[in-house]
């Protein structure tokens, strides 16, 4: 009971001190972009008043933008965390099980059969999270079904997520090909991992799938520590193995899914957030998750704010940034692991 209550009262810390970066970082981000905004105006916008033209900017386009980043960040970061839980390997993130991919396949189908539609555009902001999420549950199901054999080993699902991944990326550049100019570049935007969904309407499609998922995901945080642990002793301890690992399987999917639609292909972080809070708050889920979803979010924001100013006025998609600084984290858990 002590070593919990230590444990709780470190992880409060940690917590508190991620949300106090969160809260620096949003602040750096309203002031980041082509048209500054400095921190006294932005104070007065906060307050109901200052300029109509910075009002439009920062209510209309940045702190939707800003929301949106928190929202996926979170929600990528929790699916990552599923994932290596579920198939005990540090290696797991929904981008190389192939869930993203499969969720950018059903948006790509969108744009090559439904945007030139006047009458769906005004729909495009719900509809396509629920094309991601059938893509990513696709792929999710194609993944689960390779990888059955009398049951679901760890190693299995990851490499059965991989040749799913390579598949559905094949069937993305074929539909690509296929494209208008004008829909081939929003789709090569878009599959960049770009925020582009810069508006309220994107995050009320988004947040309640958020809102319930990732405190579903912390409610099952103590199934996650015993299927950590292995097959075996999850069996001795009255679990039921395959009926668990699918709630925990589909809630990931459908949490990927959901940020792909808005967020496009963001690789790594799903990888890179669980990791880091695993380093910080131990291994018990109940913990870590939480710390996950601020990682994530932090990250995300982050990788953001750099993209808007790295090579400003023009934008780097914020999935470039996150996978420049993803990719030498994933080199070296390969080093590690040898």
């Amino acid at each position: 009971m002590k070593y919990s209550q230590k444990r709780s009262q470190r992880t409060s810390k940690i917590a508190a001190v991620l949300l106090l970066c969160l809260a620096l970082t949003f602040l750096i981000s309203l002031n980041t972009g082509l048209i500054q905004i400095a921190p006294i105006d932005v104070f007065r916008l906060l307050i109901g008043s200052g300029s109509e033209q910075n009002a439009v900017i920062l209510f209309d386009f940045r702190l939707p933008r800003m929301v949106i980043a928190l929202l996926i960040g979170a929600g990528i970061g929790i699916s990552g965390a599923i994932l290596q839980g579920i198939s005990r390997n540090e290696l797991a993130d929904p981008g190389i099980l192939g869930i993203n991919a499969g969720a950018g396949f059903a948006v790509i189908l969108f744009i090559f059969y439904f945007q030139g539609n006047a009458a769906s555009a005004g729909a495009a902001i719900w509809v396509l999270p629920l094309f991601a999420m059938l893509g990513a549950l696709l792929a999710g199901a194609c993944t689960y079904l390779f990888a059955w054999k009398g049951g679901v080993s760890p190693t299995r699902l990851v490499l059965s997520g991989i040749g799913v991944n390579a598949a559905f990326a094949a069937l993305i550049i074929v539909f690509q090909l296929k494209m208008d100019p004008k829909n081939f570049s929003q789709a090569i935007v878009w599959l960049s991992g770009s925020i582009w969904g810069t508006n309220w309407a994107y995050v009320l499609a988004v947040f309640p799938w958020i809102l319930i998922l990732i405190p579903y995901t912390i409610y099952k945080s103590r199934y996650l520590n015993v299927l950590y642990l292995g097959d075996e002793l999850a069996k001795a301890l009255g679990v039921r193995i395959e009926k668990e690992r699918r709630k925990l399987l589909i809630t990931s999917v459908l949490l990927a899914g959901t940020c792909v639609a808005v967020g496009g292909g963001i690789a790594f972080l799903g990888l890179v957030a669980p990791h880091l809070a695993r380093r910080l708050a131990g291994p018990r889920h109940e913990h870590f998750l939480p710390v996950t979803a601020l990682i994530g979010a932090l990250l995300l924001l982050a990788a953001d704010v750099i993209g808007r100013v790295i090579l400003m006025p023009t934008e780097v998609p914020v999935g470039l940034v996150v996978s420049a600084l993803g990719a030498p984290y994933f080199i070296y858990l390969l080093i590690k692991m040898d």
